[in-house]
């Protein structure tokens, strides 16, 4: 039972890792109207910082950074860090004047996630039992859908006006209260992108509460028996052996491709959405921001239950089902139209019952169950890379398909519809018979005692 309780323990203080992750992509996400009116920015400007947040390139960047390091130093060298840095690209974004400002900050937070992701979903995955595995790794995508749903609930209640009196969120007058520290007469944009920067404050916090519980974290007991095995053997892990292995291969092309065809629509719809919401379906800030939370809701329910029996059922039936959801949402939305409130609603419904049987969930657990634990942390890196770079490249190229006021979504959900297909195939296909064998057993199973 002590165990148990260690295990869920450290699987909270580690999701936050998680928490902030999202946080960051939809923090940016719900302002990003403002800070397009604040600064005069273009579909353009947007696009880029799309590409280099904790969305896409930021990440790729620190993935790999953060993978190799996790399996040199171990994963608690990362834990005593990381949170350091996501501290001071939050505060560049909350200070930001100008876009080269936001930029950068937007890069050192991405940066910062993509460092933690391969170390925490190791970690999770190393501390528990095996029959808890699963749901760990399920509790700490609950974190990914309840950090969004905070933050856009906030966004809500400090939304500025958009069609007048009264349509503003009910704590914009607070917004008002803290602008006017600054400059007595702020107003405009200037006034209402004060809005986004609390938003960010808000995150600055839960990253400090996060360093504080994680640099008091354990050492992962798998990586320390790996590093003394290594020191018997004189056979330090290098990135030239574990590319050499076919079988590594062969395990990173299924989890990249089925990972990347997914995460290339989930990224758009995890920065752009209250934005197309707000364009191509004509909704205000406000009641974008608050059908993405209802979202969120429901991507935290479907995630408690996809936590409760990930471990009890077939993970390749479940993988389909969550995956159809996805196709079903879209193809859906085609359909009916986006200007359909119906049509939104629905749409909301189904994205977000995928969003709980998510890809990212069984990508997370597979992930860190398929590789030796020499490797584990450092292959995750290289996935994570190549997956959030392609889909830096692919919001740059959404932009101008959409359009600046969506003129070209139809285009774009095709676009969205087929990729979803080919990760529901990749998935289904692919899925590995793991659950219910410690990380030791599926090891030797897949690499046999030389490695």
């Amino acid at each position: 039972m002590k165990k148990k309780k260690s295990s869920l323990k450290s699987t909270i203080a580690v999701s936050l890792t998680n928490y902030l992750d999202a946080g960051a992509i939809v923090a940016g996400a719900s302002g990003l109207t403002l800070w397009k009116d604040y600064l005069g920015l273009t579909e353009g400007h947007l696009g880029w910082l799309n590409a280099i947040s904790a969305n896409c390139l930021g990440a790729a960047i620190g993935a790999i950074i953060g993978g190799f390091m996790a399996d040199k130093y171990g994963r608690k060298a990362i834990y005593t860090y990381n949170m350091l840095i996501y501290m001071l690209g939050v505060a560049l974004i909350m200070c930001s004047i100008n876009f080269p400002m936001l930029l950068l900050g937007f890069l050192i937070t991405g940066i910062s996630v993509g460092v933690g992701v391969p170390a925490s979903w190791t970690y999770i995955s190393e501390s528990s039992e095996v029959v808890n595995r699963g749901r760990n790794i399920g509790i700490s995508q609950m974190a990914w859908g309840i950090g969004p749903t905070i933050i856009l609930i906030l966004g809500t209640l400090l939304a500025p006006p958009t069609g007048g009196v009264g349509t503003e969120g009910i704590l914009f007058g607070w917004v008002q209260g803290i602008a006017h520290l600054f400059s007595a007469d702020m107003s405009g944009a200037s006034l209402h992108v004060f809005s986004s920067r609390i938003v960010f404050a808000s995150l600055f916090i839960v990253a400090f509460i996060a360093w504080q519980l994680q640099r008091r974290l354990d050492e992962s007991k798998e990586w320390e028996t790996m590093k003394e095995k290594s020191k018997e053997t004189a056979q330090a892990p290098t990135i030239s052996a574990f590319l050499s292995n076919k079988i590594n291969i062969r395990t990173m092309l299924f989890l990249a491709g089925m990972y990347l065809t997914w995460n290339l629509v989930s990224s758009v719809m995890g920065f752009f959405q209250q934005h197309i919401y707000e364009t191509a379906g004509g909704l205000s800030n406000e009641y974008a921001n608050m059908l993405s939370v209802g979202q969120w809701l429901i991507i935290i329910a479907t995630t408690f239950v996809y936590s409760m029996i990930i471990d009890k059922v077939n993970q390749r039936w479940l993988y389909f089902i969550g995956v159809s959801f996805a196709v079903s949402a879209w193809l859906l939305i085609i359909t009916i139209g986006i200007n359909s409130i119906a049509g939104l609603l629905i749409f909301t419904l189904l994205w977000g019952l995928q969003g709980g049987i998510s890809v990212q969930s069984f990508y997370a657990l597979w992930a860190s169950e398929l590789f030796p634990a020499k490797y584990r942390a450092a292959a995750q890196g290289i996935m994570f890379f190549i997956v959030r770079g392609l889909s830096a490249a692919w919001g740059l190229g959404f932009v101008y398909i959409y359009g600046e006021n969506g003129e070209g979504f139809s285009m774009a959900a095709y676009i969205m519809i087929a990729l979803l297909f080919t990760s529901l195939l990749i998935g289904t296909i692919g899925a590995p018979n793991t659950r219910g064998k410690t990380l030791e057993e599926i090891t030797k199973e897949r690499y046999g005692d030389d490695i």
